[in-house]
């Protein structure tokens, strides 16, 4: 099976490039699942559901997020009607919403995703390793789902190779978002997993982490706001990750960094374009 995950999206640059380009990606590829964390995408600030909506017309099956998830107060209504798009699965028990779900893909796979959310440098939630250990233990990998998927949104990287460690073998990918710079050390771990600290941002990178220059530069100088923070205009750059599954076991046989766009070194999978 054909993955493509695509990081975090940000403000309108990074949703134009992903509404324009994400068909024909599709079709080049001839990718099977497709993948998204849309925690920014309304100016940088959570997702509505009219954006939600783009995404998954465009030919996205999942929308992960994080903790912007609620920035916009829209998200905590219409997420209950929309079981394609994942909220953190570490928040309290009665929150909004669901942060896992078994979906098929276009070749009839049976995908589980998940998207827990770490502790360090995060807010204070439930142990996102155990969130992940009892869905592991409900549905296993070639049990109940021919491929899991794991979006760990999390500040540090030695959270998230932890958790990769922690599910290899057992899952198909970890994928981490949230800091907004892609890394290069996709890998698959020993056991099999596909594995990257940090799929990158969908957005313009002439920015800071997909924020228009002068605020944050200015709080960084002088530690007094002057106004909001603001999603960077301009041409943007589609980042993420491409993996292919093993149709037997679930586990990965390939990974590769994707980055379409001017601002970055582009890079596509060459495994999926011979």
């Amino acid at each position: 099976m054909r993955v493509l995950f695509i990081g975090d999206v940000v403000g309108r640059a990074g949703r134009t490039i992903v509404v324009d380009e994400l068909p024909r990606l599709r079709e080049r590829y001839k990718a099977d699942f497709v993948i998204l964390n849309g925690e920014n995408a309304a100016g940088g600030f959570g997702i509505t559901e009219v954006i939600c909506q783009q995404f998954l017309d465009a030919g996205v099956d999942v929308i992960t997020t994080g903790n912007h998830v609620w920035d916009q107060r829209e998200a905590l209504v219409f997420i209950e009607r929309q079981d394609r798009l994942l909220r953190p699965m570490n928040y309290p028990p009665g929150t909004p919403g669901r942060g896992s779900g078994h979906f098929k893909a276009a070749n009839g796979a049976d995908v589980l995703v998940m998207n827990p959310m770490g502790l360090v440098f995060m807010p204070d939630l439930a142990c996102p390793f155990r969130a992940v250990e009892e869905e592991l233990a409900a549905c296993g990998l070639g049990e109940g789902a021919d491929a899991i998927i794991i979006d760990f949104h999390a500040e540090a990287t030695s959270e998230k190779q932890a958790m990769g460690h922690f599910a290899d073998g057992r899952a198909s990918a970890v994928i981490g978002t949230h800091t907004h710079v892609p890394t290069s050390d996709d890998m698959i771990l020993p056991g099999g997993t596909a594995y990257i600290s940090d799929a990158g941002m969908t957005g313009n990178y002439d920015s800071i982490l997909g924020m228009e220059k002068r605020e944050p530069l200015n709080r960084f100088l002088t530690r007094i706001p002057e106004g909001r923070y603001e999603a960077a205009k301009g041409e943007a750059t589609l980042c993420g990750v491409a993996f292919e599954t093993d149709d037997k076991t679930g586990l990965a046989k390939a990974v590769s960094p994707v980055r379409i766009g001017e601002q970055l070194r582009p890079i596509e999978p060459a495994f999926w374009l011979e």
